[in-house]
């Protein structure tokens, strides 16, 4: 029991200094989060697709992944252009900031779909997303043995923890973001975070 937990508290520690970075995925959590907008179902969405990729590559999947490289690639273009449309509409909302709704509750079922349908393609179409919890953590677990399902489980319980603290601790900042100019420095923020990210896929990938 002691070294089931020991490996679980690895997997833990390995998976959250891997999801604990600015990325995509954290910079559209944390505005939904703000705007208190579809917050439940995409800290799931987040949560339970790291748990199914890690399990993946607890598994063995990684090896698969690295003997077609070309999944990769067209994960990449994919992504990045996705990225860079979704940077460019961020600026667009950057130019053109409104104050928080503080009556703002959870969306209705339309914006909702779009937030759903946003967050999964920001999961599922970044290679980087493959290469941390498919590739590096399925590796890091392969060398537990028998114990690679627990470091998994710590793994994937990090992932949870942080989306969960993301989301829904966001809403402290309300206050701040009470103010357009606010969320014309987070728009800013999440625009340079995006194109970033998918210029580097597109031309990675290339």
């Amino acid at each position: 029991m002691r070294d089931v937990l020991l490996a679980a508290v690895a997997g833990f520690g390995t998976g959250l200094s891997l999801i604990v970075a600015i990325g995509a995925q954290n910079a559209f959590v944390l505005r939904q989060g703000i705007r208190r907008d579809a917050v439940p179902a995409v800290v799931a969405i987040c949560a339970a697709s790291d748990a199914v990729l890690i399990a993946l590559g607890v598994g063995g999947v990684g090896a698969l992944v690295l003997a077609f490289p070309t999944v990769l690639t067209v994960a990449g273009v994919a992504g990045g252009v996705f990225l860079l449309c979704y940077g460019f509409l961020a600026a667009r909302r950057a130019f053109r900031p409104s104050a928080m709704n503080i009556s703002m509750g959870i969306s209705t079922a339309p914006g909702t779909h779009r937030v759903v349908l946003t967050c999964l393609a920001l999961t599922w179409l970044n290679p980087h997303v493959y290469l941390d919890t498919v590739l590096l953590l399925g590796t890091v677990a392969a060398h537990r043995g028998d114990l690679r399902w627990a470091f998994g489980a710590g793994a994937a319980l990090a992932s949870l923890c942080w989306f969960a603290a993301l989301g829904f601790g966001a809403r402290l900042l309300t206050g701040f973001f009470a103010r357009p100019s606010s969320w014309r420095v987070l728009d800013a923020l999440v625009a340079a975070t995006m194109v970033t990210i998918g210029v580097t896929l597109v031309t990675g990938a290339g």
